[in-house]
């Protein structure tokens, strides 16, 4: 006698879902588990707000429950043997929000950041964290933190987890060219050595083997960069993702996994 003349509508529902979910899972598995992986994916987390407002909840709520996504994220692509991810967490442009909210966003970092220094998965995998983005203008508290985990993981190279936070892709390049600009005052370099390799040099992603993502993921249905690596994403593949960041699965990152492998890469050739 089947289970399922015991259940309401909504849990046989909730069971059919559940069900019709972990097919969908093993297929796409199969689909992308021998093919090569993204070395480097970058992903603009968006949506928190939108989510919140979708599901009557205050927009805090937004923001907490994408921070808890990025946990399972993490787990993820450590299963996948991604190399190195960059999130796209607060930009420079959203100093413009209100100051309970920005503080709010900050709250969280820091707890979450707390988190990633006890993770023994972290160590165990050998991620290397780091903070990029003009992290002068965050306060203090924070920065003691970034500075603690980045200081934690500052010899780890076999993951690397960076955090784009008060980061801005035009600030980026404004930065590298005032440290570049810097060096030819002092006379370390003349105008005629800069090429692109010393702007590479200059910037936030410098201290990673494979600075340039792959693939870039974007979240909640907009298709724009909204100035994320503008100078690395210059030849990435672009997924964007009709899922607010707080309902991201994992079969979200496995579908723009398996568009990424479904496309011949020609890097402007």
């Amino acid at each position: 006698m089947s289970i399922l003349r015991f259940l309401s509508p909504l849990s046989r529902k909730v069971m059919y879902n559940r069900v019709v979910y972990k097919i969908y899972e093993h297929m796409l598995w199969n689909q992308i588990k021998s093919k090569k992986m993204p070395e480097h994916l970058g992903i603009i987390l968006d949506g928190n707000r939108r989510w919140a407002y979708e599901h009557s909840l205050h927009l805090w709520d937004g923001h907490w429950t994408g921070a808890e996504k990025v946990e399972e994220l993490l787990k993820w692509c450590l299963e996948l043997d991604i190399k190195a991810i960059t999130l796209y967490v607060f930009s420079t442009e959203n100093f413009q929000r209100s100051a309970e909210e920005v503080n709010e966003i900050f709250s969280i970092a820091k707890e979450k950041l707390r988190k990633l220094l006890s993770n023994r998965s972290i160590h165990e995998n050998k991620v290397h964290i780091k903070a990029i983005g003009r992290i002068n203008l965050l306060p203090g508290d924070l920065k003691e933190l970034i500075l603690k985990a980045e200081e934690a993981t500052k010899e780890y190279d076999e993951h690397y987890l960076n955090i784009a936070i008060a980061y801005g892709g035009r600030a980026e390049i404004v930065d590298a060219t005032i440290k570049i600009a810097e060096e030819v005052k002092d006379g370390k370099i003349t105008p005629d050595q800069i090429d692109e390799k010393t702007i590479e040099s200059h910037l936030y992603t410098s201290h990673m083997p494979k600075f340039d993502p792959d693939l870039i993921v974007r979240t909640s249905g907009e298709e724009r960069l909204s100035g994320f690596l503008l100078w690395q994403g210059a030849y990435s593949e672009l997924s964007f993702l009709d899922v607010y960041w707080p309902d991201f699965r994992k079969i979200d990152l496995w579908r723009a996994i398996r568009t990424y492998q479904g496309r011949s890469r020609r890097y402007g050739r």
